[in-house]
């Protein structure tokens, strides 16, 4: 039985740790709260730092792990892919200089640039106030200011949404520059934003099906941007607002940057390549990469993933994933999560969250803990980010829909909050008449989702 370390305790890594046992692997927990659900399918836990190379590899030669799986971003710019390789254990997660394609936007855009690489919008990296005027005056009322580094999902801001003049994108770049940071601005993109995830070894590349995450609280697409509030995936492994073209174009972005990468850097990127694309009516563009696996994109894409999912990340760490074929259930998924009131701004912090085991596994939905904690005898606690997150899978998204709403009856609480809209009839609808208007063609009727 193969002993693997995950690292990491949020819902995607209870979901990686949940794939990994159904392979047959043993696994034990790095974590960073006491998630109850991994808790139950480890054979080992203990709470520690997650961006401390030395105590990471410390519990994995302890645990005598063979495979690890890096879930969260921290510990990839902290280096741990860097520290489990140098101790012998072959691990599913990029060096740091490779996962610079997350931590530094600057990197990322030179990178497309540098290598001929389509889907990059006009940017300009800065790290004093000089010039930036000028450049807004360029890019008009279209922009976006990024911050050149992790932010927790908070170190982007909009023109429109966050930012109402070139005045206030200013004062953020200013903000920016009086913290010592780096940062771009670049053009804003217009369209419908999906994820196109690809399992990587460094050469080869097999891609999931796309993904859509919700960013805003509230329904209708109005309110603070999260961490995600739940995402959907169809039966045909793309989304109703895309076409082939789309897909196939976003596969090949990422397979030509993992290329790039390892020309670049002089080794592959062994792990999840994540690409944030925006569907235009120019085709898709690149809004960001990831390192590593979405949350909440992994619940959809692992509640279906039909192939094993340990040799998955053995071929990853080991370079040899073009041995194996990865094949996916025909199914659409739909996740929800449920979050604390205000989450996204002010997020109330006296929740309380009641999880009704049976009327859960009546709804044959899936539940995964994320930022919770229940010590072992006491009681679950929440905490002020994401909650649990509920994943409905089904032959349409109908299904999948009606599933996850009937999983949500199952949790209950004071001062809980979900996105019910999410993969629903009218914002579907929604996403598909915007992209029929990009693309200058009417907007056909909605069929069964």
């Amino acid at each position: 039985m193969t002993r693997v370390l995950v690292v990491g305790s949020g819902a995607r890594e209870h979901a990686i740790t949940r794939a990994l046992c159904q392979s047959g692997a043993s696994v034990s927990c790095f974590a960073s709260n006491l998630n109850p659900g991994i808790m139950a399918l480890t054979a080992g836990f203990e709470l520690g730092e997650l961006a401390a190379p030395q105590a990471v590899v410390g519990y994995a030669t302890r645990q005598r792990a063979e495979l690890a799986v890096i879930g969260p971003e921290a510990p990839l710019a902290a280096g741990v892919a860097d520290a489990l390789r140098v101790a012998g254990i072959a691990t599913v997660g990029p060096d740091r200089k490779l996962a610079r394609i997350e931590t530094s936007k600057a990197f990322a855009r030179d990178l497309l640039v540098r290598h001929g690489i389509p889907g990059c919008p006009h940017y300009r990296t800065f790290d004093a106030l000089e010039g930036v005027a000028d450049w807004l005056e360029e890019l008009g009322d279209g922009y976006v200011v990024k911050y050149d580094g992790l932010a927790g999902g908070k170190g982007v801001k909009v023109s429109s949404d966050h930012l109402h003049s070139h005045a206030e994108a200013l004062d953020y770049c200013r903000e920016l520059v009086e913290r010592g940071g780096r940062f771009v601005v670049e053009e804003k993109l217009i369209g419908e934003e999906f994820s196109l995830m690809s399992f990587c070894d460094g050469e080869t590349l097999r891609h999931m099906p796309a993904v859509q995450d919700h960013k805003r609280a509230l329904e209708g697409d109005r309110g603070p941007n999260t961490g995600g509030m739940g995402s959907y995936s169809d039966a045909n492994y793309s989304l109703t607002f895309l076409n082939d073209d789309d897909i196939s174009s976003a596969q090949e972005i990422n397979e030509a940057t993992a290329a790039a990468l390892r020309k670049e850097c002089g080794t592959g990127f062994r792990g999840f390549l994540y690409g944030g694309f925006i569907a235009t009516a120019n085709g898709p563009k690149l809004i960001e990469y990831n390192a590593r696996l979405g949350d909440p994109e992994a619940l959809n894409v692992l509640e279906i993933l039909q192939s094993d999912f340990l040799e998955i990340c053995n071929g990853m760490a080991t370079g040899t994933l073009a041995g194996y074929e990865i094949t996916f259930r025909p199914e659409a998924t739909v996740c929800k999560y449920v979050v604390p009131e205000g989450y996204g701004a002010q997020p109330r912090r006296d929740c309380t969250l009641v999880i009704d085991v049976e009327r859960l596994a009546a709804s044959g939905a899936s539940l995964f803990y994320a930022a919770v904690n229940q010590p072992p005898g006491g009681t679950l606690e929440t905490t002020s980010s994401r909650a649990v997150a509920v994943v409905g899978s089904g032959a349409t998204l109908a299904t999948a829909e009606a599933q996850c709403e009937a999983g949500l009856k199952g949790v209950s609480g004071r001062g809980l909050h979900v996105r019910h809209d999410i993969a629903t009839p009218p914002l579907l609808a929604q996403r598909v008449a915007h992209m029929c208007q990009l693309r200058g063609r009417r907007v056909a009727p909605m069929v069964e989702a």
